[in-house]
């Protein structure tokens, strides 16, 4: 479903035919009659008319409308004025919601501080994995949250020491939420950052609830698959690809995961209907919709900024709106941004293979 509503977004290819992305081409001067471009931390953002937004009168808005409801709920300064009209709208029709924007909103192009306006997108996603509650010979991948030590040193242990050391072990006794069967899951899964969990408790009985994030061991990331290229184990380093060559070297599972030595821990959250329906909350505050939410460098686009984001490659094309929700560690720069492709196997397969071109503009008032 997620593949499909993403295909249904695609209209003219960018780049334009015949242009490769350069992060060294220069930008197209700003016409000064739309006014200055404006400095952030870690962007320039060049003032540009509407129509060199591509696809901007195919994309359905309506359907970008939920994150902007969500991001409405935790409004910044600049956009709360902006809110009751978003919500008035949300029941009008497209065409009505694409006159309004361009009314009350000014795009700019998002530029990198020393030029270029071309980026990278990559995804993520929410696994859904099954549990238990108890751990058994099927089940013994602990998931924790966090240690009552966790703030008392900095870095806190590393993934190696805490799977190795017995005094490490010992912190987190009784920490334990839930356990998974596969180890790699559970990486993938402290990866993400958060997680649908069907767990399996004590009596037999099952329910879903989500495990979000909340805190982290403080050591650096290091990609798994950078690893593997880096050794020349793999050309493939998606986690198809490397979940492909764990299948052929199952004794260097504990070598694979020890090369990240960074660690998540989670709380348990229910998860009723209606918040089945969203992703999990992101830095923002407020919860993910898949196909319209982005993780973002904050030092380039503020939190709750409506985007739109254009990228064309070999998983997908795309020429939307969407909103600034989120970060990550690994999001950083100016055009920049981790798409939350929603939960569930295609979503995943998506957000694993998805790394391609980008541009952005943010929409800002005027």
């Amino acid at each position: 479903m997620i593949v499909g509503t993403l295909a249904g977004c695609a209209s003219a290819p960018w780049p334009p035919a015949g242009r490769a992305p350069d992060s060294r081409a220069r930008a197209p001067a700003a016409d000064s009659a739309l006014g200055p471009a404006l400095l952030q931390a870690r962007s320039r953002w060049t003032p540009v008319a509407w129509s060199e937004l591509p696809g901007l009168q195919e994309d359905p808005l309506h359907e970008a409308w939920n994150a902007w409801l969500k991001s409405c709920e935790r409004p910044g300064p600049v956009f709360a004025p902006l809110c009751s009209e978003v919500r008035l709208l949300s029941i009008s029709s497209v065409q009505e919601q694409r006159a309004w924007m361009m009314a009350r909103l000014q795009p700019y192009r998002v530029e990198g501080l020393q030029g270029g306006e071309d980026g990278l997108l990559t995804g993520y996603y929410e696994p859904v994995l099954e549990a238990a509650r108890q751990p058994s010979a099927e089940f013994s991948v602990p998931l924790y949250q966090p240690p009552p030590t966790l703030g008392q040193r900095k870095p806190w242990y590393s993934r190696q020491e805490i799977d190795s050391l017995p005094e490490v072990q010992a912190l987190l006794r009784g920490r334990a939420i839930a356990y998974l069967a596969d180890p790699i899951d559970a990486l993938t899964l402290q990866i993400q950052g958060s997680g649908r969990i069907r767990i399996r408790e004590a009596d037999g009985t099952q329910r879903l609830v989500r495990l979000a994030f909340a805190g982290s061991n403080d050591q650096p990331y290091r990609s798994v698959g950078r690893w593997l290229l880096d050794q020349g184990a793999v050309r493939d380093a998606s986690w198809p690809g490397i979940k492909a060559w764990l299948a052929q070297n199952p004794t260097r599972v504990n070598e694979l995961l020890w090369s990240n030595p960074r660690v998540v821990f989670f709380r348990e959250e229910p998860l009723p209907e209606l918040d089945a329906a969203f992703g999990p909350r992101g830095a923002q505050g407020v919860p993910l919709t898949p196909g319209r939410s982005i993780a973002v460098d904050p030092g380039s686009i503020p939190y709750g900024t409506p985007v739109w984001l254009a990228s064309n490659g070999p998983q997908v094309q795309l020429q939307k709106l969407v909103l600034a929700q989120d970060t990550g560690s690994a999001i950083t720069g100016a055009v920049r941004a981790d798409y939350f492709a929603g939960w569930g196997a295609g979503a995943a397969e998506l957000a694993g293979r998805l790394k391609q071109p980008l541009r952005l503009w943010v929409l800002w008032p005027k």
